[in-house]
């Protein structure tokens, strides 16, 4: 039982070492803030117009130009590649998300939205952003789920 634990915890220590660290823009971040989804979870089966509440623990909610210490406000990523993967990943985590079909910004502060989906499956990720649009030194992000609308 030793030899097991010992081989586990070398191979944990050892993906973790090699795995690339998700870093964003240079606003500190609560290393414990978590963002999530409070209405949907992964696999769940809706109906368009689909109403998301957005979660956040260990931080604040401000709107976007301000710049509050530990405070951001919500994106959500709409059937696109998690957060920093994918043809643009760095940039947007460097130098702020696009504003676009697959990138929606709640710049007001806003904690819920009702948003139109095509029947089908979708893929959905909050990330909180600063008061630019950028994610935070270390990004607070959620799981991506997949939802299907009928």
């Amino acid at each position: 039982m030793k030899t097991i634990l010992s081989v586990l915890a070398i191979a944990t220590a050892t993906l973790l070492t090699t795995l690339p660290a998700l870093a964003g823009g240079e606003t500190p971040s609560n290393p414990d803030a978590r963002v999530y989804f409070v209405n949907l979870e992964d696999g769940a089966t809706v109906t368009s117009p689909v109403m998301i509440v957005f979660g956040l623990s260990g931080m604040g909610v401000a709107p976007a130009g301000t710049e509050q210490e530990m405070t951001g406000h919500h994106h959500l990523l709409i059937d696109r590649p998690p957060l920093g993967e994918g043809e643009d990943g760095a940039d947007e985590l460097s130098m702020g998300l696009p504003s676009d079909d697959h990138h929606k910004h709640f710049g007001g502060g806003q904690t819920e939205t009702t948003i139109e989906l095509p029947p089908g499956e979708h893929t959905l990720q909050l990330v909180l952003g600063d008061y630019g649009h950028v994610p935070h030194a270390t990004p607070i992000v959620s799981d991506v789920i997949t939802i299907t609308v009928e």
